[in-house]
């Protein structure tokens, strides 16, 4: 394999720097994104419990106390329920952008790796192929002998290329599905509170929670 990238020419070693890079994005991604999981339901509980139990400001110690972006959501809501379930509303609203910002964080960069790992395999096709056809000028014969080297430079760019660009797409949908999960566990979970806190106000209670 090491006598096969350095039979690549030049072009193996942005490719490798390619390979390098985006796999060091990919490992802070999945590092980040699993530390922001936890369990939704338990959490839920969690806050329901300290709702009714102890008040909204033991449910945003509870949020406080949890990672995620569940937890930055429900503390952006609750913090704004004396001003009422519109306001609410809209703090979870904007803090759920920002969430989802935080978590296709640097995704941009998979898709740069992506995209640029072959176009710089199939440039060093081009120069292998270049090169083969000086040495079959320089030789003036198109044996077998003259050509190969050329084109074993050719083939080694554009293999090494194309798995470096699946290996990090691969990084990169993984990611993403990982991402839209917790996505979607926002989005459920802020329906949930909303109604939550819209019954307490329907039976009285929001305003007793509010006391305590």
């Amino acid at each position: 394999m090491v006598q096969y990238f350095l039979d690549g020419g030049a072009f193996m070693w942005p490719i490798l720097f390619l390979l390098m890079f985006g796999l060091g994005f990919g490992f802070e991604r999945l590092y980040t994104l699993f530390r922001a999981s936890v369990d939704t339901r338990k959490f839920m509980a969690l806050v329901q419990d300290a709702l009714h139990s102890e008040g909204f400001s033991a449910a945003v110690d509870v949020c406080s106390n949890t990672r995620g972006p569940v937890a930055e959501v429900f503390h952006a809501g609750l913090t704004r329920v004396h001003r009422g379930i519109e306001a609410v509303e809209k703090g979870i609203e904007n803090a759920g952008t920002i969430e989802m910002a935080f978590l296709e964080k640097n995704m941009v960069w998979l898709s740069t790796v992506v995209t640029l790992a072959p176009m710089l395999g199939f440039t060093g096709t081009v120069a292998g192929m270049i090169r083969a056809f000086d040495d079959i000028k320089a030789a003036n014969d198109i044996s077998p002998s003259v050509v190969a080297g050329g084109i074993s430079v050719a083939l080694l760019t554009t293999l090494f290329g194309l798995v470096v660009a699946i290996i990090v797409q691969t990084f990169q949908n993984f990611l993403i599905s990982r991402v839209d999960k917790l996505i979607i566990d926002m989005e459920e979970n802020s329906i949930l509170l909303i109604d939550e806190l819209v019954e307490m106000e329907l039976s009285g209670e929001l305003k007793d929670a509010e006391k305590k």
